[in-house]
């Protein structure tokens, strides 16, 4: 959002909100049925149990209650504080700078040695080929005007966030290689997303 807003102005940002508002409670209930899948193979664990698992595990996570409550103050026109939202954006700000530090103390227990492969496969799909698809998606098959365009592939060249972590920590598994994934990601992301501002229209 931060550097769509300084590439395009704040009224640029209205198709990055749409994205992430559908964005990550989609691929949130993907992630957690996958994962709650793969847990219980092998388990004989009725479907309607698992059914009522996966449901458990969105019902509980941050981002899905948080992006819920947002979408029922907007639709409910419920009025904010002035000096509660001058609170929660100076929270925001702060948000990625703490949770990159966190993560690079994290990374003294999960050093990226003999993971460095996937580690740049991460980076390499995240940063070149996501946005190269929706690239080529946006622009010859749904004919995206040049503001969706630029939302889309802005929001799909960001680095691994650091939700990727979060979510690794929930099911412990690769956790080594989603924190280094985050913190190399966004050092690379400073090369590749100037790459992709050069080539939008």
């Amino acid at each position: 959002l931060p550097i769509m807003e300084r590439a395009y102005g704040t009224d640029a940002l209205s198709g990055n909100f749409a994205i992430i508002s559908i964005h990550a409670p989609v691929l949130y209930a993907i992630g957690v049925t996958a994962m709650e899948l793969a847990r219980s193979r092998g388990t004989g664990l009725p479907a309607r149990r698992l059914a009522g698992q996966i449901g458990g595990s969105l019902a509980r996570n941050p981002l899905v209650i948080g992006i819920a409550l947002g979408l029922v103050v907007n639709l409910a026109r419920i009025p904010m504080p002035e000096p509660a939202m001058a609170a929660v954006g100076m929270m925001a700000r702060a948000a990625l700078p703490a949770a990159l530090f966190g993560l690079g103390g994290v990374l003294v227990r999960y050093r990226p040695e003999g993971d460095m492969k996937t580690i740049l496969m991460v980076c390499v799909l995240s940063l070149l080929v996501h946005p190269a698809i929706t690239w080529g998606l946006g622009r010859h098959v749904f004919g995206l005007s040049i503001e969706q365009l630029r939302s889309a592939v802005v929001t799909a060249s960001a680095a691994p966030g650091v939700n990727a972590f979060l979510f690794s920590s929930m099911y412990g598994a690769a956790r080594r290689v989603a924190a280094s994934s985050v913190l190399i990601g966004t050092g690379l992301a400073m090369v590749t997303v100037w790459f992709w501002l050069s080539v939008l229209p």
